[in-house]
C-alpha cells in the first residue's frame, strides 16, 4: 500500500527563531530543502506547509526542528550547513545534525573547527576515546585537518606536552642531496602542508616560538627512528606512503601519556613499483587489537567544494569497473 500524496502537513517554527535565520534571505534554505525532497513547501510567518509523501514531511520536521537547535546554539545556518543536515537525516543514524555540526573542536580567530559530517564526528570520537587512531579516506575529507585540531585542542587543554607532526618525504628519497639547500630547506615542501594548516589553529606569531621551543616539532618521518615519544600528540599524514618497515618503526614509537592518529589514503600511493604499503597492510595486522581504532571516510565526506566530493565518487566508480575489467581480461 502506496502512502498518501499531496496531504498538506503544518510544521510550527518557535515563534522565537526568527524566520529568516531559518528560511534564509529571500528563503534561499527553504529553496534548497524543497530541492531535497520530493515536497511541495510553503512558509507564512512561523508556519511551514509540506505538500507530499507522509515520510517526507516527518524527514523535513526533523530537519526543521535540527535546524532550530543548531541556531539556538549561536550557529548560524549557511545553504552547507542546510545540505549537511539533509545528508545527516538521509543516513537514519542516531546521530543528529545538531550534535554533528555543533561540535566546537577548536576555535580562533573568529573561526570555529567541526566535524561537518556523521564519519568525521565518529573519527573525532575515536580519537577522544582511543590512544592509536587510523584515518582512512580520500582528499578533502579532513583527515589531517581534524587531526590537528585535536593536536591543538589537547595542548590548550595541558592533556599532553606536545605536539609532533611527521609524513614521509617519498617523493624526495634519496634525490634530496641533489636539491639546493640545507637538509631543512630540502624537505620544508614535503612539511608544509602541516605548516599551513597549523596557522588556521595558532596565532601565526606564536608558532616560530612553539618550534623553537620544541612544543610543536613538524619533522621527517625518518627522524622518528630511535626515539621514544612521551607526553606527546603525534600524528602520522601520508601514511600511505610509508613502507610496512616505516609503520611498524613509527608505531612503537608511542611513549606514556601519548596519543597517535595516523592519516591516508591508500588509493595515492606513491612508493616505488612493487613496494607494500605500510598503512594498506596495517588494518589486517592490527584490526581487533584493543585500543586501536580504524575509521575510515569516503568521498561523502569531502568537505572541500562540493564538487571534489562528485570527483572522487567518480573516479573510485572508474577504477572499481576498471579493475573489474582487468581481472576479467587475465582470467
Amino acid at each position: 500500500m502506496t502512502e498518501p500524496e499531496n496531504i498538506p502537513y503544518t510544521i510550527t517554527v518557535p515563534a522565537s527563531i526568527p524566520t529568516v535565520a531559518l528560511f534564509g534571505p529571500a528563503d534561499e534554505f527553504l529553496r534548497i530543502i524543497e530541492g531535497e525532497f520530493e515536497a511541495t513547501i510553503h512558509a507564512r510567518g512561523n508556519t511551514v506547509t509540506v505538500r507530499g509523501q507522509a515520510s517526507e514531511a516527518a524527514l523535513i520536521e526533523r530537519l526543521v526542528d535540527e535546524l532550530v537547535t543548531i541556531i539556538r546554539t549561536g550557529q548560524g545556518l549557511t545553504a552547507e550547513t542546510v545540505q549537511r543536515s539533509i545528508a545527516i537525516l538521509r543516513q537514519e543514524t542516531q546521530a543528529t545534525p545538531a550534535e554533528i555540526l555543533s561540535l566546537n573542536i577548536l576555535s580562533n580567530r573568529g573561526r570555529t573547527i567541526r566535524p561537518k559530517t556523521l564519519n568525521q564526528k565518529r573519527y573525532v570520537d575515536a580519537i577522544d576515546k582511543h590512544t592509536v587512531v587510523f584515518g582512512i579516506g580520500p582528499a578533502g575529507t579532513g583527515k589531517t585537518y581534524l587531526a590537528m585540531a585535536k593536536a591543538v585542542q589537547a595542548l590548550n587543554n595541558k592533556e599532553i606536552n606536545r605536539i609532533i607532526l611527521t609524513r614521509p618525504a617519498v617523493e624526495a628519497g634519496e634525490k634530496l642531496g641533489f636539491l639546493p639547500g640545507t637538509l631543512s630547506e630540502k624537505i620544508d615542501p614535503y612539511l608544509r602542508p602541516l605548516y599551513d594548516a597549523l596557522h588556521d589553529m595558532i596565532d601565526p606569531e606564536t608558532i616560530p616560538k612553539l618550534l623553537t621551543s620544541g612544543i610543536i616539532e613538524v619533522a621527517p618521518l625518518a627522524y622518528m627512528r630511535g626515539r621514544t615519544l612521551n607526553d606527546a600528540f603525534i600524528i602520522l599524514d601520508e601514511a600511505q606512503n610509508t613502507s610496512q618497515e616505516q609503520m611498524k618503526m613509527f608505531l612503537t614509537r608511542l611513549g606514556f601519556g601519548s596519543k597517535m592518529v595516523i592519516t591516508g589514503d591508500i588509493t595515492q600511493v606513491d612508493l616505488p613499483s612493487g613496494q607494500k604499503s605500510g598503512l594498506r597492510v596495517v588494518k589486517d595486522i592490527l584490526e581487533g587489537v584493543r585500543d586501536i581504532n580504524f575509521t575510515m571516510l569516503t568521498a561523502q565526506d569531502v568537505v572541500r567544494h562540493k564538487l571534489v566530493g562528485r570527483i572522487v565518487a567518480a573516479y573510485d566508480t572508474f577504477e572499481s569497473g576498471e579493475g573489474s575489467s582487468e581481472r576479467r581480461h587475465t582470467r
